[in-house]
């Protein structure tokens, strides 16, 4: 049983730094481009790869991290291993369920993009959405 939440939480670790080098690409790379491009510019990179290739990536990678973090947690728990191995696994899980809540929140409003193609303004309100939270 402790050989599996040692592989699962390996397995959690290694998809969650993906998942959070994927994010800071995000957050300190693409999302500062928006302002120097344009929300049209920034739009049409955008649907091309973050609503292309990136949502079955994304999806995948998310979802995958958050399952393989809160089923690293569980064994943990089943195995009765220490509290100083629960806890940081208990931790984990608390923030991938926090991450997943803000995709959530985040997915729709990149997703209603498409409605607003045409109109700069509305593009930028769009955008915006995500520096409100």
């Amino acid at each position: 049983m402790m050989l599996v939440a040692f592989w699962l939480t390996l397995a959690a670790a290694a998809t969650t730094g993906l998942l959070a080098g994927a994010s800071l690409d995000q957050s300190i790379k693409q999302l500062p481009a928006r302002h120097r491009i344009g929300a049209e510019a920034y739009s049409a990179y955008s649907m091309a790869s973050d609503l292309g290739n990136g949502i079955l990536f994304y999806g995948m990678l998310g979802v995958g991290a958050a399952l393989l973090t809160i089923a690293a947690a569980v064994d943990v728990h089943l195995a009765a291993l220490p509290v100083a191995v629960c806890i940081p696994t208990d931790i984990g899980t608390a923030l991938a369920v926090l991450h997943s809540f803000a995709t959530s929140r985040a997915a729709p409003t990149l997703f209603s993009q498409r409605s607003v193609q045409g109109d700069p303004a509305a593009l930028a309100r769009v955008f915006e959405r995500f520096t409100r939270w």
